[in-house]
């Protein structure tokens, strides 16, 4: 089966930090760009961030920017988030994804380009 494995969710309290890994399983993502998507309750799923293969150059969502980093370890297959002064308004549930492209294009907050997709991981930040 081809998916992503997403791990590293948790409950934190406001101002805390975690850090997800993204592993692929049933291919390889060394030539894709990844990104991380998230979707809250009642929400729609929505593109965060996106890392190329090509140049390691990454994008973010304007609500994550300065917050979150995105990283790559090509070496061991992982694409990772890390999550600093979390809020509670990033409670939600964390998914990677692949459109099967080796850069991050214009439309990489569009669920509907993405062609594999993790189960997702859940984040909670809550006091």
């Amino acid at each position: 089966q081809v998916q992503f494995v997403e791990s590293g969710g948790g409950l934190v309290q406001p101002g805390g930090s975690l850090r997800l890994s993204c592993v692929a399983s049933g291919f390889s993502l060394y030539h894709y760009a990844v990104n991380w998507f998230r979707q809250a309750p009642g929400k729609e799923r929505e593109g965060i961030s996106c890392i190329s293969y090509m140049d390691g150059r990454t994008v973010y969502e304007e609500s994550v920017k300065g917050r979150f980093t995105i990283s790559r370890d090509n070496s061991k297959g992982t694409v990772y988030l890390q999550m600093n002064n979390l809020k509670p308004d990033d409670t939600a549930v964390y998914y990677c994804a692949t459109d099967r492209s080796s850069v991050c294009h214009g439309n990489y907050r569009n669920p509907k380009v993405m062609d594999y997709w993790g189960k997702g991981t859940q984040v909670t930040v809550s006091s």
